[in-house]
């Protein structure tokens, strides 16, 4: 009898179930895509009930392709859950529904909350780096908390009412699906969602009286944490009504475990709708000082967690949608490739892809992008080509930051995610970076590390030495092609570029927080 794994990877644009067999190798899958809402410049949010809704049918849809190929739906023993991190989700505990739409994690609007936290504490934006490991920025699901309770009446009503539940997408879909309120669902999250909070210790891995208090959350209702890999709750209804969920990692320390870069010093960098780098520090957390951030890596049940340091770029495959939904210049991912390959370089233009500001290891919350280095000779093909290449530059400063951090220069990077599908994208990365770029034929590797968690949790795995032969075929390396000197000269003029994306976030060109907004 076989055993399959399923894994649900609710990301930031799209939805998938994917199922897998005992040797990692994918049996099925199903996606799809959901509305994305820009109601304001800066802000991007979804409908909860969206997200939710897309896991049902991609389950569904999965196991229906699955049944067709002469299996069952008892074949599935497990569920992974894997999701975008830091979103924000907020919900009335008496009734069950949303009390506002999810606040993305990319969303700008805290600016002014930014600033406002900062001035409490002499160390401004590290005001909590001590306990949480991160600093105060717009990217983190507390000070999105912090501005909805400023602003949005509902919700400060409901935590005044010690009614206001809050979550990550992963709290927020676990809940849900082992039975909401009507049939007690499972309040939850697991300690690498809650370590993107602000609000959990991650040295104690619990919740942090001191960060609550800084944000003046102590009422409200926070989920409990627990590890990466246990059983949480079993499905309540559908297809796989009483499979257990059983291990549950944010998108970035997902990928992590499907690269299995579980000794100190593996790093790994996916490229979704931004971009994630993740170096594996070892048992204990590490404080940068170049600008990244400290992180959960993992934690299997009561072994010891996994730290990790992660630079984060906002923009990555999210530059593509915006090309084909804005602008409307590409047809899909395809083209553009056919484009940028079309042109041996940009010839001077570069594309500071900062619609939302820049995270690491810059943090300027006030950038927004820029192209630069236009001339009558410039066309679409140079644009295309320089949007491929500013996710790799973002990646090689984030690269830098590790390599400086880490006292020992990485020699290789495994990557993952839609646009390590592109070999120009890959070898542009490979060019700019100066080392080799290692990716696996098969990419679904955020998917793959939340069912290996699930795997773990139900005894399928239970060593990691049992995983050593998962997705090692066909992989694909890339090398650098170019001298020193031109990846130099390449990378001054990014940060020249850099530099002329900072400031345009003001009065003049961003709603301010405090105009009216509307309340659902």
């Amino acid at each position: 009898m076989p055993r399959f794994i399923g894994s649900i990877d609710q990301g930031t644009t799209s939805t998938r179930f994917v199922i897998f067999d005992e040797s990692g190798s994918i049996v099925t899958s199903h996606q799809m895509e959901f509305e994305q809402n820009y109601p304001q410049p800066g802000w991007v949010e979804h409908d909860p009930y969206d997200l939710l809704d897309s896991v049902h049918t991609c389950i569904e849809h999965a196991v229906r392709k699955l049944c067709l190929l002469g299996y069952d739906a008892s074949d599935i023993e497990c569920i992974g859950l894997t999701n975008q991190r830091e979103t924000l989700i907020t919900w009335d505990s008496m009734t069950g529904h949303p009390l506002y739409p999810a606040i993305i994690w990319s969303d700008a609007r805290t600016i002014d909350t930014v600033k406002t936290l900062s001035a409490k504490s002499e160390k401004g934006v590290d005001a909590l780096k001590h306990v949480c490991g991160l600093p105060l920025t717009t990217y983190f699901t507390a000070v999105k908390l912090r501005w909805l309770l400023d602003n949005i009446p509902v919700v400060s009503q409901a935590q005044s009412q010690n009614r206001l539940r809050i979550g990550t997408v992963d709290t927020w879909l676990i809940y849900n699906l082992t039975g909401g309120l009507d049939h007690h669902g499972v309040i939850v999250t697991d300690v690498t969602n809650a370590s993107r909070t602000m609000l959990m210790d991650i040295h104690s891995l619990n919740w942090s009286p001191e960060c609550i208090d800084f944000f003046g959350f102590n009422q409200v209702l926070l989920p409990r944490i627990v590890s990466s890999s246990e059983v949480y709750g079993t499905m309540i209804e559908g297809s796989l009504m009483g499979v257990p969920i059983a291990g549950c990692l944010g998108d970035q320390q997902a990928a992590m475990v499907g690269q299995q870069c579980f000794e100190t010093g593996d790093a790994k960098n996916t490229y979704g709708t931004g971009c994630f780098m993740l170096f594996n520090t070892g048992p204990k957390p590490v404080e940068s000082t170049n600008g990244l951030l400290t992180t959960v890596a993992y934690k299997f049940g009561d072994a010891a967690p996994a730290y990790a340091l992660e630079g984060s770029v906002a923009v990555a495959g999210s530059s593509i949608h915006w090309l084909r939904d804005n602008l409307g210049v590409i047809a899909d991912t395809e083209e553009l490739n056919e484009l940028a390959s079309s042109v041996e370089t940009t010839s001077g233009v570069y594309f500071v892809t900062a619609f939302a500001g820049l995270f690491a290891p810059y943090w300027r919350s006030d950038a927004r992008g820029t192209i630069c280095g236009i001339t009558h000779f410039t066309r679409l093909e140079h644009i295309c080509r320089a949007t491929l290449e500013a996710v790799c530059y973002q990646s090689n400063a984030i690269l830098a930051a590790m390599n400086k951090d880490s006292g020992t220069p990485l020699r290789s990077l495994k990557v993952d995610g839609g646009m390590s599908n592109s070999d120009l994208c890959m070898q542009i990365q490979a060019d700019i970076l100066g080392i080799d770029v290692d990716r696996p034929l098969m990419r679904e590797t955020t998917a793959l590390g939340s069912a290996i968690a699930a795997g773990f949790a139900v005894g399928i795995w239970k060593s990691f030495d049992e995983l050593k032969n998962i997705n090692q075929e066909g992989r694909t390396l890339f090398q650098s092609t170019i001298t020193e000197q031109k990846r130099t000269k390449m990378c001054h003029g990014w940060e020249q570029a850099v530099k002329r994306s900072f400031g345009w976030a003001n009065v003049a060109t961003t709603v301010p927080t405090h105009e009216k907004v509307f309340v659902l």
